[in-house]
């Protein structure tokens, strides 16, 4: 079983993002779990999500404190909240920035393998938000598709065909040009 928790704010998508991930691994046959932690519901606020994908049924039913993966969609959370906490040794973590991966420093964790890409500007370039306020969550999935190989990039562009009902091939574009811009060390 894999564990990935999102962090993002509110308004970014964290929560559609998780959703749109677990129905993409469903579309290739996986048993899958969605959900986000209830917090403060306000845009800006941090928000976290929750995906596990497994090839068997999954019968935890808890928040994902070991994660296996982390997608950031915020980088100013990286410093505001322990988000590395509990990842596990050689961990992915994915990061919505326009920094190179070197950049990062986790020393809290063992050798985590650190990806970017610039959703930000793949976003506005397709029209997903404005610029005070760029929705990302169907962008980074693209990068979370190559940096993780869990899901196909087709997978993820028909699990967004079939939940985003506004500017569907914007997002599904943008995923794409993720997957095809992700950087990782």
């Amino acid at each position: 079983m894999i564990e990935i928790r999102f962090h993002g704010r509110g308004g970014q998508g964290a929560v559609k993002g998780s959703d749109i991930l677990a129905i993409a691994a469903f579309y290739e046959g996986k048993k899958v779990q969605s959900f986000p932690f209830f917090g403060v519901e306000r845009r800006g606020a941090p928000v976290t999500s929750f995906t596990r994908i497994s090839d068997v049924e999954i019968r935890i039913h808890s928040y994902i404190y070991d994660p296996d993966i982390l997608v950031i969609l915020d980088p100013t959370l990286i410093q505001a909240v322990p988000l590395t906490q509990g990842l596990k040794p050689g961990g992915k973590i994915i990061i919505n920035t326009t920094r190179e991966p070197e950049y990062f420093s986790f020393p809290d964790t063992d050798n985590p393998h650190v990806y970017t890409v610039d959703c930000n500007t793949i976003a506005l370039e397709y029209g997903l938000g404005s610029k005070q306020s760029p929705i990302v969550n169907t962008t980074i999935l693209g990068a979370v598709a190559k940096a993780t190989g869990l899901v196909k990039i087709d997978s993820i562009r028909k699990a967004i065909h079939d939940k985003i009902p506004v500017k569907c091939e914007q997002n599904e574009e943008a995923a794409q040009k993720a997957y095809d811009s992700l950087q990782g060390k």
